[in-house]
């Protein structure tokens, strides 16, 4: 890469994954983020790639498809996952983050490069003549909804995804709790607090009763199915959160010396462990509802709830039918995206996309073909689903093996993720050898 001006829509984690690429090329990236002049239904903060939701890049390990794209992008210099791996605290066997130091290691690294360019405010027209990365995310303003749909000329597809709540630490009953991670002995990195039968059913009742925020008119609640609101996976059944979130699998509870009959796990959202993240607990319950209900919990009678879970719209378009694999517009190929906002769903995925993007925007300004990464890597396999899917019946996901090319030949269940980790990491060297990325 040589050279060359991009505008970046977007200063999440796409939108600064995707500047970094770049200016470690040499380009100069002008990078337009709203807040904090004007903030998103779930943002807080001020800085640039600020976690909303979790503040879990889900697993660490190499063997499983979260795990295997992080070490993907750490090889690929992933501003994020850098940062990432700079702020992370104990959370067994994910890579968590504390959310401020990762935000402010991501927005430290980015300001370094003297070609960067930080313009705060609303973006409101797409500009015209120009290289443009739209990575505005899934709570993309209403103003630049309008012109991404009249450039797009489709229609845009939604669904609803919720956050978990977080509670003060110091306001936990630690007696009630037990600390462990799945099948690992001695002191693990949550908080479990164990349920009974009696507990679990009470609980459960008080969830399919509980007030929930009401929609607005012209919404229509579709979920995305990895990230469905408690209380919907309470209403799918009895034991549906006994075989979800509150899977007591891999966890004896020291006091009774047996496996609890449900557990919530409470997960820390830094490293002096003041607060704690309610795993799997995200909810579109009325905030009294969730102290009401959530405070039934053995260890959290008496919790104070630094955030409470709330709902909002993701926003995302029809890719498969818009872009092509270079992430570019069919119709308009100045014009690209990334993120959440193409159909992928989760931090890694949306951060992987900018990645790919940054350096298919490079090598069209160095005069060089972008030619994606193998479908047998986690980063060509998202891609893939983004780009190559039916039209008619795209939806959001998660990376998974499933979207993997096939292994060869029969592969054991327990040695499969291995497999593919180990086939994955040759074929990105070979790939960014000859992209020229090393």
């Amino acid at each position: 890469m040589q050279g060359g001006k991009v505008t970046i829509i977007g200063g999440g984690l796409a939108g600064c994954e995707a500047a970094r690429q770049l200016l470690s090329g040499g380009v100069h990236v002008t990078l337009h983020e709203m807040r904090p002049l004007r903030l998103s239904p779930a943002h807080k903060s001020p800085t640039l790639a600020e976690l909303v939701c979790s503040n879990s890049f889900r697993s660490a390990e190499i063997s499983t498809a979260a795990g295997l794209l992080k070490e993907e992008m750490r090889r690929l210099r992933s501003v994020v996952i850098e940062a990432a791996d700079a702020a992370a605290i104990p959370a067994g066997k994910a890579l968590a983050v504390d959310r401020d130091q990762f935000s402010a290691r991501v927005e430290e690294t980015l300001l370094n490069h003297q070609d960067l360019t930080v313009v705060r405010g609303e973006v409101r027209e797409i500009p015209e003549g120009e290289i443009v990365l739209i990575a505005s995310g899934p709570l993309t303003s209403d103003a630049l909804a309008e012109k991404i749909t009249g450039l797009t000329g489709s229609g845009y597809l939604y669904f609803y995804d919720a956050i978990s709540p977080i509670v003060d630490a110091a306001t936990i009953d630690l007696k009630k709790t037990f600390r462990a991670s799945r099948y690992r002995e001695g002191e693990g990195d949550y908080l479990n607090c164990p349920l009974t039968a009696g507990e679990y059913e009470r609980f459960h009742r008080a969830l399919l009763g509980g007030r929930q925020v009401p929609l607005r008119d012209f919404e229509d609640a579709k979920f995305f199915e990895g990230c469905l609101p408690v209380e919907v996976m309470a209403s799918r059944g009895a034991e549906t959160l006994r075989f979800g979130p509150m899977k007591p699998v891999g966890l004896v509870d020291p006091a009774t010396g047996k496996k609890p009959h449900a557990v919530v796990q409470l997960r820390p959202e830094n490293r002096d462990c003041r607060a704690y993240n309610l795993v799997g607990f995200q909810t579109k319950l009325a905030w009294p509802e969730q102290a009401r209900i959530f405070r039934m919990i053995p260890g959290l009678e008496r919790a104070d709830f630094l955030r409470f879970g709330s709902v909002h719209r993701n926003t995302y378009i029809n890719s498969p039918a818009l872009l092509e694999k270079t992430l570019c517009l069919r119709t308009q190929g100045n014009i690209y995206f990334a993120g959440q906002i193409i159909g992928v769903e989760g931090y890694i995925e949306s951060a992987a996309m900018g990645l790919l993007a940054g350096i298919s925007i490079g090598c069209r300004l160095a005069g060089k073909e972008f030619n994606p990464p193998p479908a047998t890597t986690g980063l060509g396999a998202l891609l893939r689903h983004v780009t190559g899917s039916d039209p008619e019946n795209f939806q959001p996901m998660n990376v998974n093996f499933g979207l993997f090319e096939p292994l060869p030949g029969k592969v054991g269940k327990r040695s499969r993720g291995a497999h593919y980790a180990e086939r994955a990491l040759a074929d990105l060297e070979d790939w960014s050898r000859k992209a020229g990325l090393h």
